[in-house]
């Protein structure tokens, strides 16, 4: 089999927060099992674009490269995905240019690389995470049935990449809508033995603004998330149990 041709890559470039956006071609000699990332690190290595110009390396995020971390998010030919998955005979079996551009939901700060703390931020807000005393020990932590864990397992699987966000029609400007993934995240932690004592705290936070009420049911986030979660499982159960903290919650008070 001859050898393909290299492959071109638009990418959408801002050199500094709030700079000027331009596009960026460069020229990547196609290699066998190639992924976004090593072109753009081909990239990084070699600056100059397609017309000849010496420009500044092109910057992006990364850590794992196996698609655990969430860092290298962005948008692949428009569609929002892990860079280190999205291999290049897959996005261009026939030669085509790949587009690369950040995602669009978060504040821009150079090139392919986007501040995810909202996202943090929301996690906080809805208390996402298991109050543990570390002052003494506790012994062993409490068993969990193993149905539980089958169900627990893949939201665990979340790695706040942003992709659900990029998708969700309905986090934008004019919303303050949290998104998906904080929700799926108030379903795992409850259904901890130990955070089930913290349970309607996080129902609480769901149920302020820009919690659940404020999902318009689009579905995208469920199709673009790479770890495969239920969000929308997710987000139908607790919007079962916000409603339910609404009615009969002051019994608890």
């Amino acid at each position: 089999m001859s050898e393909k041709k290299p492959i071109t890559f638009r990418v959408k470039r801002a050199e500094s927060v709030g700079g000027a956006v331009h596009w960026d071609e460069f020229e990547v000699p196609w290699e066998p099992q190639m992924n976004v990332i090593s072109a753009l690190m081909h990239i990084q290595r070699n600056p100059t674009t397609k017309d000849g110009r010496d420009v500044a390396p092109v910057v992006w995020e990364q850590a794992c490269l196996e698609e655990v971390c969430g860092s290298c998010t962005m948008l692949v030919n428009g569609k929002v995905r892990q860079a280190c998955t999205a291999l290049v005979d897959g996005i261009s079996p026939n030669g085509e240019s790949i587009t690369l551009e950040p995602m669009t939901k978060f504040p821009l700060v150079r090139d392919l690389i986007v501040d995810r703390t909202r996202m943090f931020d929301y996690l906080k807000r809805a208390k996402a995470w298991i109050n543990v005393d570390g002052t003494h020990d506790l012994g062993p932590g409490p068993r969990v049935a193993p149905e539980v864990q089958e169900e627990a397992y893949p939201l665990s699987r979340c790695m706040t990449c942003g992709c659900c966000l990029e998708a969700c029609p309905n986090v934008n400007d004019g919303s303050p809508f949290m998104g998906p993934a904080v929700i799926s995240q108030v379903r795992l932690f409850n259904m901890h033995p130990s955070g089930k004592m913290h349970a309607g705290e996080r129902l609480d936070a769901l149920m302020g603004t820009g919690g659940i009420s404020d999902c318009g049911k689009a579905q995208n986030c469920v199709q673009v998330c790479p770890k495969e979660i239920p969000l929308t499982e997710s987000i139908s159960m607790m919007g079962r149990e916000t409603l339910k903290r609404a009615l009969f919650g002051w019994f608890l008070k």
